[in-house]
């Protein structure tokens, strides 16, 4: 399939950019080649001289991970180089998370002083069912508290092996979604990235503006719950992160029942604002 490309839209452009309507009680929209998106992924790292690995799981549930050493001294004078952790296609129907990988990837355009690590795709086989869970029936996504799978269980060791992370980055899909929205997971209060992300999304997709999103409190797309994880019986990636590898995790949901180009400009405009914010100081303990 073609690049999804989408160019920055004008205030009225986006304003006109309208839900399709093919989402009822699920997704409908489009699928992928999920093999193909991850081989583009994985040609694109290697010629730009990222690391791959590969995290160990059944062959059919193959899971890579990239990562990249900084390419450029850190703005403050021998300071430790940051490192940044983003994750996708946890749910295999939210497409265009890999494919916001893909392109992001492909252009290359990564800040040099940070140090990178990346999971294009958590589920594979997910995708190839067109399903949110795996073959097993299995939210990946509720699975890292009590892992049952082994691919969890493979990236929970994976993870563990990696260093802190000073940001983390989720990418994601809700078909439900009148538009883009976040969660913030923030616990010391550092300066938020939320707001930079969500102004940058705006010139390329709606923001979503409800009041009450996923049944807690937003504010212009941003979420800020109030979340003790040992409180959760069931963790998502990001309770995990939050917890063992950072103390600043945001997830990005971009809204299902969009175009798929939209929905993966989206994506790649948040991470864009993340890093760009990132390297200008901001998310940093004070």
């Amino acid at each position: 399939m073609s690049d999804p490309l989408v160019p920055t839209q004008t205030p009225a452009e986006v304003a006109e950019i309208r839900r399709l309507g093919k989402n009822i009680s699920g997704y409908f929209g489009e699928t992928i080649d999920i093999d193909a998106v991850v081989g583009d992924c994985e040609a694109a790292a290697r010629r730009h001289g990222w690391s791959v690995q590969e995290i160990p799981a059944r062959p059919e549930a193959r899971m890579l991970s990239f990562s990249r050493t900084p390419r450029a001294k850190a703005s403050a004078g021998g300071s430790e180089p940051r490192t940044v952790y983003i994750s996708a296609g946890i749910h295999g129907d939210e497409p265009a998370g890999p494919l916001a990988v893909r392109e992001l990837l492909q252009e290359n355009q990564w800040p040099g002083a940070l140090r990178l690590l990346l999971c294009p795709c958590l589920n594979p086989v997910g995708f190839r069912l067109n399903r949110r869970e795996n073959e097993e029936g299995l939210d990946l996504n509720r699975q890292y508290l009590q892992p049952q799978t082994g691919q969890t269980q493979a990236h929970i060791a994976w993870l563990r092996q990696q260093p802190a992370f000073d940001l983390c980055l989720c990418l994601h899909e809700d078909w439900e979604a009148q538009g883009f929205y976040l969660y913030e997971l923030n616990p010391d209060g550092r300066p938020s990235l939320a707001e930079a992300m969500v102004s940058s999304v705006a010139k390329v997709c709606p923001i979503d503006r409800s009041e009450i999103i996923e049944g807690r409190p937003a504010q212009y797309g941003i979420i800020r719950p109030g979340i003790d994880p040992r409180t959760r019986p069931q963790w998502p990636e990001s309770f995990f992160l939050i917890t063992y590898k950072t103390r600043l995790s945001y997830t990005l949901e971009a809204p299902s029942d969009f175009a798929l180009a939209v929905r993966v400009a989206a994506i790649v405009q948040g991470v864009r604002a993340a890093m760009d914010a990132f390297v200008r100081g901001e998310g940093l303990a004070d």
